[in-house]
């Protein structure tokens, strides 16, 4: 064993243990399609299972040593003021981070490591970024010494502005497993199987058997009805996927505030335990997707600095701390994590009827253009194509009108004392709570037919998530004022105002309390 200087720690032995396991169980799902794939009817079987037990012997033993080496020279310690981690073999690292840039400790296990008792580490620094400066990892270390990490780390004072109320904030409730069909990733998960059935059975040479079953099971029906018994079969093996998905996410989830920071623990067979604090917090967005939002349900999600990005054995992102739920709940939870109920609460201004005109325009061309296309080859090919380019106006145009219509009336801005809300979008309508501290700069932008019908886009600029948040086609005059009453000063600089020269045609552009009219227009600089 390794002599250690005082202080520094090294990784749990186990994961020797695990990374053997792992990588044996994946050979291992690898050969068996190939080997069967390679047989032939008068084939010994014998000699190739010993060349793939072999080979699997070996490879797993090989990367038992890497892991030993890496394990044996990784170490890690945790001062005053720093947390380190070198690695000191062949290559030799070393990182060193000041624990006041610490942001959140990611706590993560999948099925194996739980067995052993172990956890992967994942400090992050608050940088946008994925490469590996973004975050410092442990992994793995033992579960409770993850744990004690994770205290250690974010054991700060509470933000003084912010109501501190420790205890549970929501937890799961298995009514809320409805509305996980409702989604996006229903027709996904189904025509991932269908893809997945082909591929296994390329494996395994048995594709004319899949068609020919198909053939049998479906002997009676026509080539429309096929289609239509394999959609309807799609959607419910992705209504059982998706079912299944939102279990292995949301299984024991628990949302609780502890030490004044947020802590969100959930995860059936890769458990995950994420640690924010709440003086990094930003705001709170509200997403309703256009299914759970006709069951009035919505999810909840962070808006943070240091926020970790999603990782690829993730399914969901880490910014989401409540999963689509009854809108009482999210609106609930909402306020508690933000401290304010200025993300349902606050009373929303709607935007001129020009940006009702610019949606309308959109959805119109949004059907034009496939009808236009199709009648121009129906014209020139068959007059088949000429029925489907009236039909498809017919159904497509209606529908294009009232999501138009939908976009609009879900178009809004407000402020509230401490925050600014804004909200927009038709397939997911998003409320964001953002903090008036928190955004750094305003981002404007016209385009010429935004110039024309006198409207403008601005966005709020802040050091969190998304790093900009948009408030779209919103009136020139009402744009600039609410920017420079959301975060006065910041915006001063570049406006003035104009005064009206009496009766000389001039258009107001807006009325203060008082009845005193007045204009804003932008400088040169903008």
């Amino acid at each position: 064993m390794t002599t250690l200087e005082e202080g520094w720690r090294q990784l749990h032995p186990r994961t020797v243990v695990v990374t053997v396991l792992t990588v044996a169980g994946i050979l291992a799902g690898v050969a068996i399609p190939i080997i069967i794939g390679v047989l032939d009817d008068g084939d010994a079987i014998l000699p190739i299972l010993l060349i793939a037990i072999a080979g699997i012997v070996v490879v797993s033993a090989v990367a038992a040593f890497v892991d030993t080496m890496r394990y044996r020279h990784t170490t890690y310690r945790v001062t005053d003021e720093r947390i380190e981690l070198r690695y000191s073999w062949v290559l030799h690292k070393r990182r060193s981070v000041p624990r006041e840039r610490v942001r959140t400790v990611d706590l993560t296990a999948n099925p194996l490591q739980r067995v052993f008792g172990l956890a992967k580490v994942k400090i992050g620094t608050g940088q946008q970024t994925r490469d590996s400066g973004s975050h410092l990892t442990l992994d793995p270390v033992d579960k409770a010494v993850a744990e004690e990490l994770r205290r250690l780390l974010l054991h700060r004072e509470a933000a003084p502005s912010v109501e501190q109320t420790p205890g549970e904030l929501a937890k799961l409730d298995w009514r809320w497993i409805r509305f996980a069909p409702i989604s996006v990733t229903t027709p996904i998960l189904g025509a991932a199987a269908f893809g997945a059935i082909m591929q296994v059975s390329e494996w395994f040479n048995a594709q004319g058997a899949v068609f020919r079953l198909v053939r049998y099971l479906f002997e009676d029906l026509s080539a429309v009805g096929l289609v239509g018994a394999l959609v309807v079969i799609g959607v419910v093996v992705g209504i059982v996927g998706s079912l299944g998905l939102f279990v292995e996410m949301w299984f024991r989830y628990r949302l609780t505030r502890e030490d004044g920071n947020l802590l969100m623990t959930r995860g059936l067979l890769n458990t995950r335990s994420l640690t924010l604090e709440q003086r990094r917090l930003r705001g709170v967005e509200l997403v309703e997707g256009l299914g759970v939002r006709m069951l009035g349900a919505a999810r909840v999600d962070v808006v943070a600095t240091g926020m970790s990005q999603k990782s690829d054995d993730d399914k969901t992102d880490p910014k989401t701390v409540l999963p689509a739920a009854p809108f009482e709940v999210a609106r609930r939870v909402a306020t508690e994590v933000l401290g304010s109920p200025a993300a349902t609460a606050t009373s929303l201004v709607a935007h001129p009827r020009a940006a009702r005109a610019r949606r309308l325009r959109w959805g119109l061309f949004a059907v034009a253009v496939p009808v236009g296309v199709l009648a121009v080859l129906g014209w020139l090919l068959t007059t088949v194509l000429l029925h489907l380019a009236w039909i498809l106006a017919v159904v497509l145009t209606p529908v294009a009108v009232l999501l138009a219509l939908e976009a609009y009336r879900n178009l809004g801005h407000g402020l509230a004392s401490d925050h600014l809300v804004t909200r927009h979008g038709v397939g997911a309508r998003r409320t964001v709570a953002l903090l008036r501290t928190g955004v750094i700069g305003w981002t404007i932008t016209r385009s010429p037919f935004q110039r024309r019908a006198g409207l403008m886009t601005i966005h709020a600029t802040t050091a969190a998530n998304k790093g900009a948040y948009p408030v779209y086609d919103i009136d020139e005059v009402d744009g600039l004022r609410f920017a420079d009453e959301a975060v006065p000063g910041l915006l001063t600089p570049f406006l003035e105002p104009v005064t009206p020269r009496g009766e000389d045609g001039l258009v107001c552009d807006g009325v203060d309390p008082e009845g005193n009219v007045f204009q804003l227009r932008q400088r040169d600089a903008l």
